[in-house]
């Protein structure tokens, strides 16, 4: 899968982090289930797995659990990898949009993380922009935090 180009800003939302972190160390705190669910979502959520096959075609379902209550489901299918500059998942649970990562070297001991949300319309974007912004940076932190504890 090619990185789709920004067509309509208003169908995306895109948070940007740069990490002192290796690129492969960052490629790994999202392809290894073991370090991706300490820290996958915002601030106080926790995840169970219940598939994660990280391969082309391969099945992620998940639920998050919010921190005073609430469980969401999480059905993606990922859709491109290439180590180590690309992760790309298809949601298949509402809301509907796809998540392009891309993981950029700025130098042997930092990297760019590029998060996209990619939405098919601006109203389907537009519905969740206005929290999910904030909830984005949240999960840059927890990923942070969990980049300082793999080896």
């Amino acid at each position: 899968m090619k990185i789709p180009e920004p067509i309509n800003q208003d169908c995306e939302i895109v948070t940007v982090r740069t990490f002192n972190a290796p690129r492969a160390k960052a490629y790994k705190a999202f392809s290894d289930p073991d370090h991706l669910k300490n820290w996958w979502g915002p601030a106080g959520f926790t995840n169970t797995f219940h598939e994660f096959e990280f391969k082309e075609g391969g099945k992620w379902n998940f639920t998050m659990h919010g921190p005073e209550k609430g469980h969401y489901i999480n059905s993606c299918e990922f859709t491109d990898l290439q180590f180590p500059s690309l992760i790309s998942w298809k949601r298949y649970s509402q809301p509907l949009f796809r998540v392009v990562v891309t993981f950029e070297e700025i130098d042997p001991g930092q990297t760019k993380i590029i998060f996209r949300q990619v939405f098919d319309t601006a109203k389907e974007c537009s519905k969740i922009r206005p929290f999910v912004e904030d909830k984005n940076e949240e999960n840059m932190d927890r990923l942070e935090t969990e980049l300082n504890k793999i080896l």
